[in-house]
């Protein structure tokens, strides 16, 4: 019985996890979703955004994108086809692998995601401070 209750604590704690992820991304689609956007575009968005090579574009490839965004690839894919209509990114083949496609903000996608961001990170900060604190 003794070796039921760590088990228990483990479980309750996955639990607690599990639930503060799922307020906390349906806080980030509600805030988000005034700019046309879920939590999940904000995530491309903002990896994207993220260290710009030497040219100034910074790109992914998308199963690069798909590792960091924990999206399936066809979900992935569907929401890259849906970002690229709105013209906020743009793919490209890959000059190192003809098979392989990379995807990059367009100056459009770069504007959105300033303006988003700082809402991003206050959801974040109020979501988070509130179960730490």
């Amino acid at each position: 019985m003794a070796a039921k209750k760590p088990e228990q604590a483990l479980v309750e704690q996955w639990r607690d996890i599990l639930a503060l992820h799922a307020r906390t991304q349906c806080e980030l689609d509600r805030a988000l979703h005034g700019h046309g956007l879920c939590g999940s575009d904000f995530e491309v968005l903002d990896l994207l955004s993220d260290g710009p090579a030497a040219d100034g574009v910074c790109s992914f490839r998308v199963q690069e994108i798909a590792e960091r965004v924990h999206l399936s690839q066809s979900a992935l894919s569907r929401l890259i086809a849906r970002l690229e209509k709105d013209g906020l990114v743009e793919r490209a083949m890959c000059p190192e692998d003809r098979r392989g496609v990379r995807v990059a903000l367009t100056g459009k996608g770069r504007t959105l995601h300033g303006e988003v961001l700082p809402v991003q990170r206050a959801v974040l900060t109020r979501m988070l401070a509130v179960e730490s604190g």
